[in-house]
């Protein structure tokens, strides 16, 4: 038994780190005003110059997004909000005050999509992230994207 709540607490301290840290050979795609960032796999592309989106073979397949809103308040959803939106709890996975995660579409075809949405504070506003995939990119790939959401580091 104590080896089972030793192996689940270091698990659970290992998945907040995880998400902070980029996989090695992702790239990093930021907003149009570099200051939200998020990391794709090597296999992304960026979808035109500057514009804080990357697509897997197209936009059709795979696409991730990334913005900012400069002086947007970040707090997590409050219970009204949760319930207009509709996000099943199974679906919401963090809502504290330093992030904001959750499924909002879950496919259940192969023409449908699946579709995560983050959002972390940032300087003086708030970062998000959409990202929406076809059933054929790996669920654990669309999350670890979805979870590379930071704030562009000061350059000063």
């Amino acid at each position: 038994m104590r080896e089972c709540v030793v192996s689940a607490l270091v698990l659970l301290c290992w998945l907040p780190a995880s998400s902070q840290t980029r996989p090695s050979g992702w790239i990093v795609i930021q907003d149009a005003k570099a200051i939200c960032k998020i990391a794709v796999p090597p296999e992304w592309a960026s979808f035109g110059n500057n514009n804080g989106a990357a697509v897997f073979r197209d936009a059709t397949t795979g696409i991730a997004v990334v913005t900012a809103q400069p002086g947007q308040e970040f707090k997590p959803l409050s219970p009204a909000i949760l319930k207009t939106i509709n996000v099943p709890k199974e679906k919401m996975f963090e809502n504290t005050p330093t992030r904001i995660f959750y499924q909002d579409r879950t496919s259940h075809s192969r023409e449908e999509t699946s579709a995560y949405s983050s959002s972390v504070p940032a300087k003086d506003g708030t970062c998000s992230c959409h990202v929406v995939v076809q059933p054929s990119v790996e669920e654990e790939v669309a999350k670890k994207i979805a979870l590379s959401l930071a704030p562009v580091e000061d350059k000063t």
